[in-house]
């Protein structure tokens, strides 16, 4: 019996947080607009431009006062995260009314496995993807675009290499043709290559796609194990992986960063930030049922010009997700390392996780079981009013950033 090709979308919404605010306000449509976080605190960055922005020259992730130098009739709209997060679960609906299965790759893709109901709606992938492009556009306003293969990888590839540039926005990449339209593109534009992955690629004559592809996979192999694997497959569209709902259940660290309002250079303001975020930290671990091993610190210098800073983590001797001990972690690492000079962004995190109905007890150490108590009743009170309902005193100090951070989701205001 001859095993039937799979057929895999990977659906991509086009400038989604700029789109949703014209989906909003019909009178932005003709209109430049750019999704922008608030410049006083120094989150001026374009997180999205439509596509007029865009004609302009402008670009996501560079200054907002550089976007309106380029455009400067540019409409500026702050984010609103939760709405982003609404409109996304309705796409996610939406495309679930032609399969089971969806995979949320992030908020604004996701991969589509139609092999099994594509016979439903005529046997025809292109024209599929083209009644679920419509089906979002007539109930949400976003334009979507989709690129159409026999697996993940080649899918991924497709839309974002040929269908977000063509007109119609949708395209079925076969695997044959990946020397016509992928492997002619430079290396730093696949999936998975970042800037320093890219310099070492061209130390060893890689320039391209096609040449990652055709390089010789042992090679790879030994000098980076199995990323040089994973690389060469990409490069050459070969992907097993299945479109699941649970890909990304599993998750290796839970982590939360901020950038500070404003220059940071005593010890005792950072410490209050480094209890706020291990306390959020360490809330969302038990919300998920885990324990870490491994506590990790990032802190970023003031200066913008002369990068500063470290990256520091420590192993714990048990596993925990208790506040207090994070955070006491986190304080350890912190002064360890800290230069002195002021500080523009902290981050923690939480990783080596484990089972959180599991872990070591201890017939001398009778805190842990107190401080586990006084989490719980912090969680339960917060589960029923609100986030900023009980707090440390440290967090209502010129310090502390708890208020300001619940009234945000992923960094920005919902």
């Amino acid at each position: 019996m001859v095993k039937k090709q799979r057929t895999v979308m990977l659906i991509d919404m086009q400038s989604f947080y700029a789109s949703v605010e014209k989906a909003k306000v019909p009178e932005y449509k003709n209109e430049p607009l750019v999704v922008a976080g608030d410049p006083s605190r120094r989150s001026g960055i374009i997180l999205a431009a439509c596509p007029i922005a865009k004609s302009y020259g402008v670009e996501t992730g560079e200054v907002l006062w550089q976007a309106l130098q380029k455009c400067p009739n540019a409409i500026v709209v702050k984010p609103h995260m939760q709405e982003y997060i609404d409109v996304s679960s309705q796409i996610t609906q939406i495309v679930e009314t032609f399969t089971d299965l969806v995979e949320c790759y992030s908020i604004d893709e996701m991969f589509a496995d139609v092999t099994g109901s594509l016979h439903l709606f005529g046997n025809n992938p292109i024209e599929l993807a083209k009644q679920i492009q419509q089906k979002i556009l007539n109930e949400t306003g976003i334009y979507a675009r989709a690129g159409v293969a026999e697996n993940k990888i080649l899918s991924k590839l497709c839309c974002d290499m040929i269908a977000k540039k063509i007109d119609g926005g949708i395209y079925y990449l076969h695997k044959d043709e990946l020397h016509n339209y992928i492997w002619k593109q430079p290396v730093r534009k696949m999936w998975g290559i970042g800037s320093r992955m890219e310099k070492h690629l061209y130390k060893m004559g890689i320039l391209t796609i096609g040449d990652l592809a055709n390089y010789s996979l042992p090679r790879l192999r030994k000098k980076w194990g199995v990323n040089g694997e994973v690389i060469w497959r990409v490069a050459n569209g070969l992907d097993d992986s299945p479109v699941t709902l649970t890909t990304h259940n599993r998750q290796r660290e839970i982590g939360n960063g901020m950038t500070l309002p404003r220059d940071y250079s005593q010890a005792w303001e950072i410490e209050v930030v480094l209890l706020d975020i291990s306390t959020e930290v360490c809330r969302r671990a038990r919300q998920k049922g885990y324990n870490g091993s491994v506590v990790s610190v990032s802190i970023s210098g003031a200066d913008f010009d002369i990068r500063t800073g470290f990256h520091r983590q420590k192993k714990l001797t048990d596993p925990t997700n208790i506040t207090q001990e994070v955070f006491n972690a986190a304080k350890q690492i912190f002064h360890q390392h800290w230069n002195g000079l002021p500080i523009r962004r902290v981050g923690v995190s939480l990783s080596d996780l484990s089972d959180a109905n599991t872990y070591q007890m201890s017939l001398f150490d009778y805190n842990k079981d107190q401080l586990r108590a006084i989490d719980k009743v912090m969680d339960d009170i917060k589960d029923r009013f609100g986030e900023v309902s009980i707090l440390r005193a440290s967090s209502l100090t010129t310090a502390g950033q708890a208020v300001d951070r619940a009234a945000k989701i992923g960094g920005h205001y919902k």
